[in-house]
C-alpha cells in the first residue's frame, strides 16, 4: 500500500543519523565515507527551503493551470459541469503526484506533495459543487452533504497511508471535525461524536504501532498516536475554543450554560484525568511526541481551569503558571543529572542528538518572526510642541531654549 519501499526508507533514514551522528562527533570523517557509500538510495530528496519553494510553486501552477482551463474553454459553465471538471482535475492531480513518484522518486521534494494536497482540496470542491449546489452549509443536519468531509477525510488518509505525508492525518483529523455538524444540532453530541472517532483511530493505531516499535515507522505512528491524544483533549475541552475566553481570562467566567451540567462538569474531570494519562503512555514507551502532547494538555488544563469553575482571573496568573513550569523543569533536569552518568531509565537531560538542536533553532526563528516587537523597540516619538529649554550654558551666543 505504502508507495515507497521499506528498504528505501530505511537506507534514507539510516543516511540521516549518519549525517547526525558525524555532527556529534560519534563518527570520524572516514567512518562516515565509508558507510555512506552502503546506505545509497535512489530516492531524490532536497533540503527544507527548496522543498517550500517547489511546493509553493507547483501549487501556482496548478492553480493558474486550472484557472486558464476555465477561462479558455468554460466561460459560462453550470455548476455541476465545473463540479465535474474539478473531479477530473483531482485525478489528474492524483495521477501525476503518483507518476512523479514513480518514475522521477522524488521522496519529500515538494512537488509531489503538492499534486497530492491539490488533489484533496479538487475532489472536495468538485463533490460539493456538483451533487450540493456549491452550497457550504446547510442547515438541515440530516442532508447527504455529510459525503464531502467524509471524502476529503478518507482520501486524506489515503495520502498519508499511500504518500507517508505526515500533515496529511491531521488534515484528515480536521475533516472529521465538520462531520457531526450534519447529523445533529447538539453541540455536545458534536463534541463526543468528535471524540468517538479519535478514540476509535487512537486504539486500532495503539494496535497496529506494537508491529512497528523498532522499525522506521515507530516515528510515523508515534506522531499519529499524539495527534490523536491532542484531538481528543480539544474535543472534551469546552472551554478552549471559547469565543469570550479573552473577557474571561480577565473578568472572570461562568459555565457555558449551551452545555448541560453533568456533561460540562464531567468534561472538567476528563481534562484533569486526561494528561496523567498521556504522560505515563508517553514516559512508559520513552515516546517524545507523546509526552509532548502529554505537557501540552496539561498547561492547558492549568489555564482553562479558573474558566471552568467560573473563578476571576488576575493578571499576574500567567506569571505563576510561568514560575511553576520553571521550576519543574529545573526540577526534572537536576533529577535526571544526578543519575548514573546522567542518565535515570533511559532519560537523560543532555543532548544527545543534533537534530534537537536544529530544532530549537528552528523554534527560536519562529518565535522571533511571529514576535519581532519582542526584540525590536518602538520607535520613539514626541509631538510636535516639544521643545527643550531651560537649559543655560552660556558662551557662544547659546539661549535658554536649548
Amino acid at each position: 500500500m505504502r508507495l515507497y519501499s521499506a528498504s528505501s526508507e530505511e537506507t534514507l533514514r539510516a543516511r540521516q543519523l549518519l549525517t547526525d551522528w558525524v555532527g556529534e562527533g560519534f563518527l570520524t570523517k572516514e567512518q562516515y565515507q565509508r558507510l555512506e557509500q552502503e546506505t545509497i538510495s535512489d530516492l531524490r530528496t532536497t533540503n527544507i527551503f527548496l522543498r517550500l519553494v517547489l511546493f509553493l510553486f507547483t501549487l501556482i501552477v496548478v492553480g493558474a493551470a486550472v484557472g486558464l482551463f476555465f477561462v479558455v474553454f468554460l466561460s459560462r459553465p453550470s455548476e455541476y459541469t465545473t463540479g465535474v471538471f474539478f473531479l477530473i482535475f483531482a485525478v489528474l492531480c492524483y495521477a501525476a503526484a503518483e507518476v512523479a513518484v514513480s518514475q522521477a522518486r522524488l521522496y519529500r521534494y515538494g512537488i509531489e506533495e503538492a499534486l497530492a494536497g491539490c488533489s484533496v482540496g479538487f475532489l472536495c470542491f468538485g463533490i460539493q459543487i456538483a451533487f450540493f449546489s456549491g452550497a457550504l452549509y446547510s442547515a438541515k443536519p440530516d442532508r447527504p452533504q455529510f459525503l464531502v468531509p467524509a471524502a476529503g477525510a478518507v482520501f486524506s488518509l489515503w495520502i498519508w497511508r499511500r504518500f507517508g505525508l505526515w500533515y496529511a492525518f491531521p488534515a484528515a483529523m480536521i475533516f472529521v471535525l465538520f462531520l457531526p455538524g450534519y447529523w445533529t444540532f447538539s453541540h455536545s453530541a458534536q463534541r463526543l461524536i468528535v471524540a468517538a472517532f479519535y478514540a476509535t483511530g487512537l486504539i486500532c493505531v495503539r494496535a497496529v504501532r506494537s508491529r512497528h516499535r523498532f522499525d522506521y515507522l515507530n516515528d510515523v505512528w508515534s506522531l499519529v498516536e499524539a495527534f490523536l491524544w491532542l484531538g481528543i483533549y480539544l474535543a472534551i475541552n469546552l472551554q478552549l475554543w471559547s469565543l469570550s475566553l479573552p473577557a474571561k481570562w480577565w473578568g472572570g467566567s461562568r459555565p457555558a450554560s449551551e452545555f448541560a451540567r453533568p456533561f460540562y462538569w464531567t468534561t472538567w474531570v476528563l481534562i484533569w484525568c486526561l494528561p496523567p494519562i498521556v504522560l505515563t503512555r508517553g514516559v512508559r514507551h520513552k515516546d517524545r511526541f507523546v509526552i509532548a502532547v502529554g505537557a501540552i494538555v496539561a498547561i492547558l488544563t492549568f489555564v482553562t481551569n479558573k474558566p471552568y469553575l467560573g473563578w476571576q482571573r488576575h493578571t499576574w496568573d500567567p506569571m505563576l503558571l510561568g514560575i511553576l513550569l520553571t521550576a519543574v523543569a529545573i526540577f526534572i533536569r537536576r533529577w535526571l543529572a544526578r543519575g548514573t552518568g546522567g542518565i535515570r531509565r533511559g532519560f537523560t537531560a543532555g543532548r544527545i542528538s543534533g537534530r534537537d538542536k536544529l530544532l530549537t533553532n528552528a523554534g527560536s526563528a519562529v518565535f522571533g518572526l511571529l514576535t519581532p516587537q519582542s526584540i525590536t523597540p518602538a520607535t520613539q516619538t514626541s509631538g510636535p510642541g516639544v521643545r527643550f529649554g531651560g537649559g543655560r550654558s552660556g558662551g557662544g551666543g547659546a539661549s535658554g531654549d536649548f
